[in-house]
């Protein structure tokens, strides 16, 4: 099985790719029809939230460079 991608999109959208199921916080499943690929917003302007519906265009701004984070701490 390949690994499961977020791409953090320009001004965008979180990209996911692969094989995954999305739920809410009672863990009930998204019915995401066979999708492998859809974005999830990020700018919280998306009538369709969490699913991006491209309403950030000219409202959002941010471009995202990858960086390491510190390590974890120990309990």
């Amino acid at each position: 099985m390949s690994k499961t991608k977020l791409i953090i999109n320009n001004n965008g959208s979180i990209k996911i790719e692969g094989d995954f199921e999305i739920m809410d916080c009672d863990g009930k499943v998204y019915g995401l029809e066979g999708r492998k690929a859809l974005g999830l917003c990020r700018c919280g302007l998306s009538s369709n939230k969490p699913f991006c519906d491209g309403s950030h265009r000219n409202n959002f701004e941010h471009e995202p460079k990858a960086f390491d984070l510190p390590p974890m701490k120990t309990k």
